[in-house]
C-alpha cells in the first residue's frame, strides 16, 4: 500500500487494496496466494545443529588446550593429554545442547499464528486454515479468536484485543474504525490489528492488509533471524587469556631447552622439562573450574526462581551497570486491582480497613462495591482484566459475589461500548451504571451523600471532575458509579441517575520490588523502566518505586537520530510508549556508551532487544515462547527482586573465577620463573614429573572447590566491573606478578641455601623446594579469598579438598611412591626450613593483597 491504512479511511484502504466488505473471490484469493505466498512466519537465518557444534571449538583457549593435549603425548604424559581431551569435549557438549535450545525462537513465533479463521470469500463466511489468509481478505473476528494477520478495521462492536504480547500494553485495548495519525505507536493505532494478538471481547471485521512475514510479528521474526549472538564479558575475556598463555607458551619452549642443553643437560630431559613447563603453564583445568562455577551458580539460582539458559549469563550478570526492565509483572503484580475510593467526598484507602468507626461512609463505600461487582461480565477467573479488579475488590471486602448475584438477578442490561463508554444492568426495579466519570456524571442529576441524595450542583460536579483528576495524577484507571431506582427496562439508564463514587484502581508495585531496586542501585546499577503503558503511568510507578522521573516517550525517540539518543539515553529513567524498534535502538545506545545492559521483556516485541542485550532476561509466567527462547535467562516469578538476587549470584561467580585464575596463574609463574632463573645457573631444580604433580595436587581439587566458594561480604557494595577490564587487568596482574615473584624469590633463597655450593641439584634440596611449593600454593589460595573478603573457614569443600593434597603430597615423600618423583623423606629440621619459608612469605602475600585491594577501591 502507498500510505500506512491506519492513517486512511476504511474505504480507501479497501480500494487500494483492490477489495470490498464482501471478499475476494476464490479465482483472486489463488492469484494472490502465488503472489504473496502463505501467511507464515519463515523460519531463516539459523545456524544447523553441525555449526552449534563446531562454533563450541571456536575459542582460543579450547585450542590451546588442545596444543597442550599434543605436547602431553609427544612428552608420554598420557595421563593428561587424557584429561584435558575429557575436559574439551565435555565443554563442547555442554555448550552445543545450550546454544541449540536458543536457536528455537524462530520456531515460536510460527506457534503464535491461528490455527483457523473466519473470512468473507464469494459473498459468504467461511473458516479457512489462517495460512491461505491473503492481503484483501475479509476477516471476522469474535471474542476469544487469534488474529490471524495485520488488518484495517472496517467494523466493530465493543471490540477489545490484548496486545501486551506485541506492544507490552497492560490492559486489552479498545479498537475503533476512526483512522489515527500517521506517526502514531503501534500501541495506539487503535484502527489496526496485528497478527498473534487476542480479541478478549467483541467484535470486528478487518481487511488484512500484510501477511506473513510483512506483519508486524514477521518484522521482528526477520529482525531475530539478522541477530548474530553476542559474546558474554566472561567469553571474550578467556579469549584474551587464551591468548596470552599461547604466546607465552611459545615463548617459554622456544627459551628453556636451549638453556639447558647449553648447560649440559641431557637433550631429553631437557625437551621434557620444555614441554613440562609449556603444559603447566597453560590453566587446563580453567574450562572444568569455570563450568562447574557457572553450572552451580545455574543450580542455585534456579531454586531462586531464576532459569539460565545460557551458562556465560550467569557471570555475565555480574558484569551488568544497567539494568532496563518491563513493567507490568516485573515490576508491579501484574494484574489491575481497586487501590482507592472516593464515596462522600473522602477518599478511602482499600489497603486500609475502610470501616473504621464511620457507618455510614461504609455503607456507601459497599454500595458503590456492590455496583462494580453487579454491573459486570466477568468472574474472578477470567474477563476484563478491569472488571475482575472490581470483583476483587468486592470479594476481598466480605461481598459473596455467587450468593450477591443471587440475590440480585440480572433482569436487563445495556452493553459496554467504546462509543458509550459505559454499561448498565437492571436488577428487578434498580438500574446500576458504571463507566467514564465525564460520560456517567452527565447522566446524574444527583449525588448520595452521608445524608442522602441530594442535588448534583455544578460546584459538586466541578469536586467529582477534580477529584478524577488527582486520581489520573497517581495513574489510576477511574471508573464512576451510578444507580438509579424504580426502573422498569434498560432504557431508564440513560438519565435521572444517582451518582455514588468513584474506584481508582491500578497494576500496584509489588511490596519487595522498592527494595530491590535501591539494593541494585547501591551496586552501582542503574535501573530504567522501559515499557509500552502510557507515559503517565509509567511514571508514576516508577515514582513510588525510586527509579526516578526523566521520561522519554516512542514518539520523541522516533524524532531524535542516533546520537540524540546517545546523549539524552542515561539521563532518561522511563521510556514510555516504546516500540521493538525503540527498545533496541535504546539499548544499542547504552551500549555505544560502554554500558553491560540487561534488558528484560515478556512480549514478541522484546525479542530482538533480549536477544541484542548484553543479558536478555525473559518472564516465566507472562512471557511468550519466543521471549523465552531469545533470552539468556527466564524469570520463573516474573519479579524484578529475582535480577537483584541473580546479579550478587554472578558477581560471586565471577569473584570465584577471579580467585581461580589468580592463584593458577600466580602459581604457574613462580613454577616458570623458579625453573628458568634456576636453568640459568645451570641447576634443573624442578623435573617434569615434579612441576605435573604441582598442578595435579594443587590446581585440582581445591582449584574445583573454589567453583563453590560462598559470596564475599563486600560483593554488592562494589561497583559492576568496568566492560573493558578483562579478567587478567591490572589488579590480576599486580596479584601473580607479586605473589609469582615471592614465591620465586624465596624459593630460590632456599635452594642456594640447602645447595652449600654443590654443583647440582641433590635430592633434598630438589625435594625440599618441591613440598615448600605446594604449601606455598594452598597458603597462597587463603590469602586470595582473602582479598575477596570471603570468610576463611566457609567453605567445607575446600577445606576438605586442601587437607586431602596435603595428605596426597606427604605420600609421595613417605612412600614408595617417592620413588617416581625424585624424592626424600623430610625429617624435624627441614619442616623447620618449610615452615620459615611459609613465615617469610606470607607477609609478602598479605602485601600484595593489601596493594592490590586499594588498586579496586
Amino acid at each position: 500500500m502507498a500510505d500506512p491504512p491506519h492513517e486512511q479511511p476504511w474505504s480507501r484502504v479497501l480500494e487500494d487494496l483492490e477489495s470490498n466488505p464482501n471478499g475476494l473471490t476464490s479465482d483472486e484469493v489463488r492469484r494472490r496466494r502465488g503472489e504473496y505466498g502463505a501467511n507464515d512466519i519463515i523460519e531463516g537465518g539459523g545456524r544447523t545443529p553441525v555449526d552449534i557444534f563446531i562454533a563450541q571449538f571456536d575459542s582460543v583457549l579450547i585450542w590451546v588446550l588442545i596444543v597442550a593435549a599434543v605436547l602431553s603425548v609427544w612428552a608420554g604424559h598420557t595421563v593428561d593429554a587424557v584429561l584435558i581431551s575429557i575436559i574439551v569435549v565435555a565443554n563442547g557438549i555442554f555448550g552445543f545442547v545450550q546454544d541449540y535450545r536458543a536457536e528455537q525462537s524462530l520456531e515460536s513465533l510460527r506457534e503464535l499464528a491461528a490455527p483457523t479463521a473466519t473470512v468473507r470469500r464469494d459473498g459468504e463466511v467461511v473458516e479457512i486454515d489462517a495460512q491461505e489468509i491473503v492481503p484483501g481478505d475479509i476477516v471476522v473476528l469474535r471474542g476469544g479468536d487469534v488474529v490471524p494477520a495485520d488488518g484495517r478495521l472496517l467494523e466493530e462492536t465493543d471490540l477489545q484485543v490484548d496486545e501486551a504480547a506485541l506492544t507490552g500494553e497492560s490492559v486489552p485495548v479498545s479498537k475503533s474504525t476512526a483512522p489515527v495519525e500517521s506517526e502514531t505507536p503501534i500501541a495506539e493505532r487503535t484502527s489496526m490489528v496485528y497478527k498473534g494478538t487476542n480479541v478478549t471481547r467483541g467484535k470486528g471485521v478487518a481487511v488484512i492488509t500484510e501477511t506473513g512475514m510483512e506483519t508486524a510479528v514477521g518484522a521482528i521474526a526477520r529482525e531475530l533471524a539478522m541477530t548474530e549472538e553476542t559474546q558474554t564479558p566472561l567469553q571474550t575475556e578467556l579469549d584474551q587469556l587464551g591468548r596470552m598463555l599461547g604466546g607465552g607458551v611459545l615463548v617459554l619452549s622456544a627459551l628453556v631447552a636451549p638453556l639447558l642443553l647449553l648447560r649440559g643437560t641431557d637433550p631429553v630431559q631437557a625437551s621434557l622439562t620444555a614441554v613440562s613447563l609449556a603444559v603447566a603453564a597453560i590453566p587446563e583445568g580453567l574450562p572444568a573450574v569455570v563450568t562447574l562455577a557457572l553450572a552451580l551458580g545455574v543450580r542455585r539460582m534456579s531454586d531462586e526462581s531464576a532459569l539460565v539458559r545460557r551458562l556465560p549469563a550467569v557471570e555475565a550478570l555480574g558484569a551488568v551497570d544497567v539494568v532496563c526492565t518491563d513493567k507490568t509483572g516485573t515490576l508491579t503484580k501484574g494484574q489491575m486491582t481497586v487501590s482507592r475510593l472516593w464515596v462522600n467526598d473522602v477518599v478511602l484507602d482499600l489497603d486500609l480497613d475502610g470501616k473504621t468507626g464511620d457507618t455510614q461512609r461504609a455503607d456507601r463505600k459497599d454500595l458503590l462495591l456492590q455496583i462494580g461487582a453487579l454491573c459486570n461480565d466477568a468472574t474472578l477467573e477470567s474477563g476484563d482484566p478491569t472488571e475482575q479488579a472490581l470483583l476483587e475488590a468486592a470479594d476481598r471486602h466480605g461481598f459473596d459475589l455467587e450468593d450477591l448475584r443471587d440475590e440480585y438477578p440480572r433482569t436487563g442490561e445495556v452493553p459496554f461500548s467504546s462509543d458509550r463508554k459505559w454499561m448498565g444492568t437492571v436488577h428487578d426495579d434498580v438500574g446500576y451504571v458504571k463507566g467514564a466519570p465525564e460520560v456517567v456524571v452527565d447522566h446524574c442529576d444527583r449525588i448520595l451523600t452521608a445524608d442522602g441524595p441530594v442535588a448534583l450542583t455544578d460546584a459538586r460536579r466541578d469536586r467529582i471532575e477534580t477529584t478524577v483528576r488527582e486520581f489520573g495524577d497517581d495513574a489510576l484507571r477511574v471508573l464512576a458509579m451510578a444507580y438509579r431506582e424504580e426502573v422498569t427496562g434498560p432504557d431508564d439508564l440513560a438519565d435521572g441517575l444517582t451518582f455514588v463514587g468513584l474506584a481508582g484502581m491500578i497494576d500496584p508495585p509489588r511490596e519487595e520490588v522498592a527494595d530491590a531496586i535501591a539494593a541494585t542501585e547501591h551496586a552501582g546499577i542503574d535501573v530504567k523502566m522501559v515499557t509500552g503503558d502510557n507515559v503517565r503511568t509509567a511514571g508514576a510507578i516508577a515514582s513510588r518505586l525510586g527509579i526516578g522521573s526523566e521520561g522519554l516517550t516512542g514518539r520523541e525517540i522516533e524524532r531524535m537520530d542516533d546520537e540524540g539518543l546517545r546523549e539524552r539515553v542515561e539521563a532518561v529513567d522511563v521510556f514510555a510508549r516504546t516500540s521493538p524498534e525503540h527498545k533496541v535502538r535504546i539499548l544499542q545506545a547504552l551500549q555505544d556508551r560502554g554500558h553491560n545492559v540487561a534488558m528484560t521483556g515478556d512480549g514478541v516485541n522484546d525479542a530482538p532487544a533480549l536477544k541484542n542485550a548484553d543479558i536478555g532476561v525473559a518472564m516465566g509466567i507472562r512471557g511468550t515462547d519466543v521471549a523465552r527462547q531469545a533470552s539468556d535467562m527466564v524469570l520463573l516469578d516474573d519479579n524484578y527482586a529475582t535480577i537483584e538476587r541473580a546479579i550478587e549470584r554472578g558477581r560471586t561467580i565471577f569473584d570465584n573465577i577471579w580467585k581461580f585464575v589468580a592463584y593458577l596463574l600466580s602459581a604457574n609463574i613462580g613454577e616458570v620463573a623458579l625453573v628458568f632463573i634456576a636453568s640459568l645457573y645451570g641447576y634443573l631444580i624442578l623435573p617434569a614429573v615434579q612441576l605435573l604433580w604441582i598442578n595435579l595436587v594443587t590446581d585440582g581439587l581445591p582449584a574445583l572447590a573454589l567453583g563453590s566458594d560462598p559470596k564475599g561480604e563486600d560483593v554488592m557494595d562494589r561497583s559492576p566491573r568496568d566492560r573493558e577490564q578483562g579478567i587478567i587487568g591490572r589488579a590480576m596482574l599486580v596479584m601473580i606478578g607479586g605473589m609469582g615473584a615471592v614465591t620465586t624469590i624465596v624459593l630460590l633463597a632456599l635452594m642456594f641455601y640447602t645447595l652449600e655450593g654443590e654443583p647440582a641439584v641433590t635430592p633434598r634440596t630438589m625435594t625440599l623446594v618441591f613440598t615448600s611449593f605446594v604449601f606455598l600454593e594452598l597458603v597462597g589460595l587463603y590469602v586470595i579469598r582473602w582479598l575477596r573478603e570471603t570468610p576463611i573457614l566457609s567453605n567445607g569443600w575446600l577445606t576438605a579438598s586442601v587437607a586431602v593434597s596435603i595428605l596426597l603430597h606427604l605420600s609421595v615423600l613417605y612412600t614408595p611412591l617417592s620413588q617416581y618423583f625424585g624424592t626424600v623423606p623430610l625429617d624435624v629440621a627441614d619442616w623447620g626450613l618449610i615452615a620459615v619459608v611459609l613465615a617469610v612469605c606470607l607477609p609478602g602475600y598479605l602485601g600484595v593483597a593489601v596493594l592490590v585491594r586499594r588498586m579496586q577501591d
